[in-house]
């Protein structure tokens, strides 16, 4: 059931979403949270789909803000407020209530969400695109218990993920973050069927992908080893080499499906490591909205730390390829030219035997 309001107001979209849960014969509100989605009008089916999906494990109230630009001085000081309240098959398993903000009401958003927010219920902010760099601070985002954001979507995405270091907030996650829950899992569990000690790694991957950067900081916060970050073509993460006193450990995937992994003294074995949808990253971090302390401290050690002071490998002249970038690469910025030369690191400390699952 759809229902369209046209320079409407809070109060009179509660109304409409009483109306139409009695129209279809469920008027109790059977949802656990609200989740707010601050997209544009490009993105916003996309977003509404993936969020639709994730409901049937997480029946919520879904908000889609969308915030218009008025192109003419005359339409910036005329406000307006339109919504489409949907609700039963049309909303997935929970409620979706459409914001379109125009004029100045489009710059106090949070005064029309606000009385939208499901009473005595968690919310969770969800930035598909164009997320602020304090998430936190920002007026929707103080509302909510979690806030994801993507970096992938950003067009610097490893500055990006320099930037989010330093304004970390108990809260903040990255989906970024979470596509690689697969991947922690699998070493974790690869590091626990046998004993030994992790000397290096090396992480592949696409360049200037921040699920890449992530994983190498991972290793590189909980191994305390070094980590080489090494370029290929992808899609996304390729592999993961573990180099061990008791032989490499290698988790390879060059299909962006099925993986292969490699123990010294046990058989490959052929594990399902598939590049996941948005609605399924959603749903995952929808089961958890307390501080994820892991991702802080990976994304605390720092993409600079990662890359600064390692040395790079010889190119086939001998000259350090930190000197020299490849041919078709160009140097802009320290943080980008770090990720585009494979390097690693030597932290200090001793390493340990095993990764710590989250």
């Amino acid at each position: 059931m759809k229902i369209d309001l046209t320079d409407t107001t809070a109060s009179k979209i509660n109304k409409a979403l009483v109306k139409a849960r009695r129209a279809i014969g469920t008027p109790a509100v059977g949802m656990v949270l609200t989740l707010v989605i601050v997209t544009d009008e490009e993105n916003a089916y996309d977003a509404l789909k993936a969020a639709g999906d994730a409901s049937r494990e997480h029946p919520s109230r879904t908000l889609l803000v969308i915030k218009r630009v008025s192109r003419s001085p005359r339409d910036r000081t005329q406000s307006r407020l339109d919504a489409e309240v949907r609700v039963g098959a049309d909303a997935g398993t929970g409620e979706t209530v459409v914001l379109r903000l125009y004029g100045e009401v489009s710059e106090h958003a949070q005064s029309v969400v606000l009385p939208l927010l499901l009473p005595d219920a968690p919310v969770v902010v969800w930035w598909p695109v164009n997320a602020p760099i304090d998430p936190a601070n920002d007026p929707l985002g103080a509302l909510a218990q979690r806030r994801v954001t993507d970096t992938y979507a950003a067009e610097q995405p490893v500055r990006e993920l320099s930037a989010r270091a330093g304004t970390y907030t108990p809260g903040d996650t990255d989906l970024s973050w979470t596509r690689i829950t697969p991947w922690r899992s699998m070493l974790a569990a690869a590091l626990d069927q046998v004993v030994c000690e992790v000397k290096a790694v090396e992480v592949e991957g696409e360049e200037f992908n921040p699920s890449c950067e992530l994983l190498a900081m991972w290793l590189a916060d909980r191994l305390d080893v070094p980590v080489q970050r090494s370029l290929s073509s992808g899609p996304g993460l390729t592999a993961v080499r573990l180099d061990t006193d008791c032989g490499p450990i290698v988790l390879d995937r060059a299909d962006g499906s099925l993986a292969t992994l490699s123990i010294e003294g046990q058989p490959d074995r052929a594990v399902a490591l598939k590049r996941r949808e948005t609605s399924e990253l959603i749903a995952e971090e929808l089961r958890r909205l307390d501080p994820d302390d892991t991702y802080a401290s990976a994304l605390r050690f720092g993409v600079e730390k990662l890359h600064a002071s390692a040395p790079a490998r010889p190119t086939e002249t001998g000259k350090a390829a930190q000197d020299e970038p490849a041919k078709g690469e160009a140097a802009e910025t320290p943080v980008e030219d770090a990720a585009k030369a494979p390097a690693k690191e030597a932290t200090a400390g001793e390493p340990v035997k095993k990764a710590a699952a989250k």
